[in-house]
């Protein structure tokens, strides 16, 4: 397998109950340039490894044993706010991926994925970014958003803090919207879109787009079939 584009790697921690899965990340990653800091069998297991190790990503499945994974994400992500987790799953349109993306995960990967996504999405959320398939997400957003406000998992938000420019951008990022499509939508510089995007993640305690999306279905700004 030929190893990814140059640049430093992040170092990864692999969160599964199951062998096979880790060993076969693990070869996956480490064949593309990519050092796999270590290996946990269970959600307690991981927030343990990562006080030690201090990886950049956390792979990080849902449904483990003694400690969960949403449990482990919400450790993790207070302990090492630097720390990005994508969590694992064998079904795209689950409310536990809901949830973790709430909690302030990254970004979320199918178990079936290819090793070039794998590897891509790895590096991708390393950087900082948020891994978001827009379709997936919209659909996963909107079949629980309702759900998560009725049960007051919804992340606090004052969209009051906003300015309408804020606001506006919030709307289309919700809608799945990258920044050089936001910049061409409303006529700004991609510089421009950043700044705004970066304002709103200040004011309003977000990690990255994930949760972005999140905040604008829950809070109205975008809603179910909105285009």
């Amino acid at each position: 397998m030929t190893p990814d584009a140059p640049g430093r790697a992040p170092r990864v921690l692999i969160a599964d109950d199951q062998t096979l899965i880790r060993t076969g990340f693990r070869l996956i990653l480490t064949a593309r340039g990519i050092e796999v800091a270590g290996e946990a069998a269970d959600g307690a297991q991981a927030v343990a490894a990562v006080r030690e190790l201090r990886p950049d990503v956390v792979l990080m499945d849902i449904r483990m044993p003694v400690m969960d994974g949403l449990e482990a994400t919400r450790r993790i992500l207070a302990e090492a706010p630097g720390c990005r987790v994508l969590m694992l799953t064998t079904f795209d349109l689950d409310r536990y991926v809901y949830t973790a993306l709430s909690l302030g995960a990254a970004g979320f990967l199918l178990k079936d994925v290819t090793p070039e996504h794998l590897a891509a999405a790895v590096r991708l959320v390393g950087t900082g970014d948020a891994l978001l398939a827009p379709q997936i997400t919209r659909r996963l957003v909107e079949r629980y958003a309702a759900e998560a406000d009725r049960t007051g998992t919804a992340l606090p938000a004052d969209l009051a803090a906003l300015t309408p420019r804020e606001r506006e951008v919030l709307t289309l990022m919700g809608r799945g919207l990258s920044n050089t499509e936001l910049a061409a939508e409303l006529t700004l510089s991609e510089a421009t879109v950043k700044s705004h995007v970066a304002r709103i993640f200040a004011k309003l305690g977000l990690r990255d787009r994930a949760q972005a999306v999140v905040i604008a279905y829950e809070t109205g700004l975008v809603r179910p079939g909105a285009r």
